[in-house]
């Protein structure tokens, strides 16, 4: 099995809207996604939307510079976190350090 590795980059978002259009922008989301968190989970859940051309391959979501958002927003990181922690058809994982 493969990995295809996607980026969530989080610099500069300070709300949930600009979470949504982030996600949006970053997953290449389908147009029809809602920009709210039960449309989030729902396309995150979506294996027809991470299948890579019908080759077995995992998608794994790297975000990056989260923490700015994390501290300015930490109800809705906490929602976001459990949101991307239940995502059935992928890998989320936060990443740590600095911004190399």
């Amino acid at each position: 099995m493969t990995a295809r590795v996607v980026t969530l980059d989080l610099d500069g978002v300070t709300d949930k809207a600009g979470l949504m259009d982030r996600c949006a922008r970053d997953l290449r989301l389908p147009d029809w996604f809602g920009r709210n968190w039960d449309a989030l989970a729902d396309v995150l859940s979506d294996p027809g939307l991470w299948a890579g051309g019908g080759v077995e391959e995992e998608t794994v979501v790297v975000v990056r510079h989260w923490d700015g958002y994390a501290e300015t927003r930490p109800d809705e990181w906490a929602t976001a976190r459990e949101v991307f922690a239940h995502a059935a058809a992928l890998t989320v994982a936060l990443a740590l350090g600095g911004s190399s």
